[in-house]
């Protein structure tokens, strides 16, 4: 058993971090923050270095590495800064649906706009009305000759509005289907199509900076070509998507730890009260080991779902407990720094509070902690009667 990253995946850390350093200013991120905008010079950057769709084949302009180089990236990223990292690793969100499924024109076309950084791309499955529950869908797509008509809303759409590429919908192309997910299936739609809208879907809590729309398709209609994959099975290539997906934002929950943990003990090490540094209490070292434990626990669990992902075993039990470890780490060290800064840790100059605002959203995209106790709990249990 190897616990040890190849020399190629450490050159891959360094890297990145050398990227951070010299690309995350740390005033022009708080002024994005406040402002809602989207970092589009450092994902241009980003893009350039071959950070965003790493894991697409180099015929798409990726690097052709697996997920565990991914989750090395974005890890990194949300360690060096929980929102403009998450912008980042996100930029080619859902673009594995077309990458497992989807046709080679698709590929081909889509693909590489997403890594050169020219365009977003969009995973269109949360509905209004259903929230976590994709079993249904009210957004529906008929079949009029050669062409699909599509006909609903998405909502909490990631990097949903004005860079946005393309949309993979989630549609109800069966509606007698029993069950009615048996009747699903995902449709590209481009996102300059007639009848496509999106719009913000508002203030948010953290990820200020990030594009989260409610998109609404109106009678829109796009070739039968651009059906991903087989018809009646975009349920479950959803479903793949997110084993895949949800290490990645286990990764996302790791860094943005990670980040704050390193913020709160430099802080710890040079603030001085009572006539030494605060960092000499026992207290705040008992606080650092248990911060530290908990971050080497969780990336141990992070690493082996990409690992085995990368092995080729799909393992929604595994994926889902990094996912959920990782969001609650993520919730928790914020927190916990923000105690060890005190009042500093509430200002917005320390940072801390964003990282905190911004690791609550690991506990809720890619499905809920909820859910994921649910898919946990299913795979021990199995089926019972």
């Amino acid at each position: 058993m190897e616990f040890e990253l190849t020399k190629e995946q450490k050159d891959i850390q360094r890297s990145v971090r050398e990227f951070v350093k010299k690309e995350f200013d740390r005033d022009k991120i708080a002024e994005m923050d406040e402002k809602h905008e989207y970092p589009v010079d450092i994902w241009k950057k980003a893009a350039e270095l071959g950070f965003i769709g790493i894991h697409f084949p180099e015929k798409y302009s990726g690097m052709d590495y697996g997920v565990m180089e991914n989750i090395l990236v974005a890890e990194e990223l949300c360690r060096g800064d929980s929102s403009v990292g998450a912008c980042l690793m996100l930029a080619d969100f859902a673009s594995e649906i077309v990458l497992h499924f989807g046709s080679e024109e698709m590929k081909s076309k889509w693909l590489p706009k997403v890594a050169e950084g020219e365009v977003l791309s969009c995973g269109a499955f949360t509905e209004p009305d259903h929230g976590s529950d994709i079993t249904r869908m009210d957004t529906t797509a008929v079949k009029e000759g050669d062409e699909w008509v599509i006909n609903g809303t998405k909502i909490f759409i990631t990097n949903g509005g004005p860079l946005a590429g393309f949309y993979s919908v989630l549609c109800q192309t069966d509606p007698e289907a029993q069950p009615s997910h048996r009747g699903m299936s995902l449709l590209l739609v481009e996102a300059d199509r007639p009848g496509v809208t999106a719009a913000t879907v508002g203030n948010k809590m953290g990820i200020r900076s990030m594009h989260t729309a409610e998109v609404v398709f109106k009678d829109v209609r796009v070739p039968a070509e651009n059906l991903i994959g087989e018809e009646g099975k975009g349920f479950y290539q959803v479903l793949e998507f997110f084993d895949e997906s949800r290490i990645l934002i286990a990764a996302q929950g790791l860094g943005t730890a990670q980040g704050a943990f390193d913020r709160a003990l430099d802080y710890i090490k040079s603030r001085e009260q009572f006539g030494k540094k605060i960092g000499q209490f026992q207290v705040n070292q008992h606080k650092i080991a248990d911060m530290a434990t908990r971050l080497e626990m969780v990336r141990l669990l992070v690493y082996k779902a990409a690992w085995n992902f990368d092995q080729g075993r799909i393992d929604p039990k595994l994926t889902s407990m990094a996912k959920m470890a990782a969001g609650r780490l993520a919730v928790e060290v914020a927190d916990e720094a923000i105690q060890l800064l005190g009042g500093y840790g509430y200002m917005q100059e320390y940072e801390v509070e964003r990282f905190a605002r911004d690791a609550k959203i690991c506990e809720l995209y890619e499905g809920t902690k909820e859910i994921q106790k649910n898919t946990i709990a299913g795979a021990i249990l199995g089926k019972l009667k």
